[in-house]
């Protein structure tokens, strides 16, 4: 980060300041603005670090620090994901695959429920973000058939014992004579 060019803004402005005292003021000036340069440059090292460390505090597993490179300083960055880790390329924040709006939100999840979550993701080549989108869509499909009547039971029927020929088994439509 440049910080010469706010260092000379301010030297302009007390020169400008200056020119109203006088010669006397204007050569005093001057010699104080000398002085006052590195201290300056130090002065706005210091804001630039505590506002690093504020913004650090902000980010979970994030490091900011300020380094000087020359008589500049620079901005390090550590443990902040990748722009590739941070959006993975089939995940579009701003619509899904049918032009649905995407909101975000916050989940909170068991421990072992996350971590059988993201291998059953990682088992299909997915993000745990579109696994888990693929789940609540299966599951509001599954809330809305059950609604309306027109969900088939009998798969369902069958892994919980009722069988093929079970009280709910088989469906039989059409009229009778």
């Amino acid at each position: 980060m440049d910080i010469t060019p706010h260092v000379e803004a301010l030297r302009q402005d007390l020169t400008r300041a200056a020119e109203v005292g006088g010669i006397e003021v204007e050569v005093a000036a001057e010699r104080l603005l000398a002085a006052l340069d590195p201290a300056l440059r130090l002065a706005l090292m210091d804001v630039l670090s505590q506002a690093a460390a504020e913004i650090s505090e902000q980010l979970p597993g994030v490091a900011i620090d300020v380094r000087l490179k020359g008589r500049e300083p620079e901005f390090a960055v550590s443990g902040a994901p990748t722009a590739a880790q941070s959006q993975p390329a089939d995940e579009p924040f701003d619509a899904t695959d049918d032009g649905e709006a995407v909101t975000r939100i916050t989940l909170r999840l068991p421990e072992a429920v996350k971590t059988r979550a993201e291998a059953l993701a990682a088992s299909r080549g997915q993000s745990l973000n579109t696994w888990l989108v693929a789940a609540a869509r299966a599951a509001a499909a599954a809330q809305d058939g059950s609604r309306d009547g027109s969900r088939d039971r009998s798969r369902d029927d069958h892994r919980h014992g009722a069988g093929h020929y079970g009280r709910a088994g088989k469906h039989i439509r059409g009229w009778a004579k």
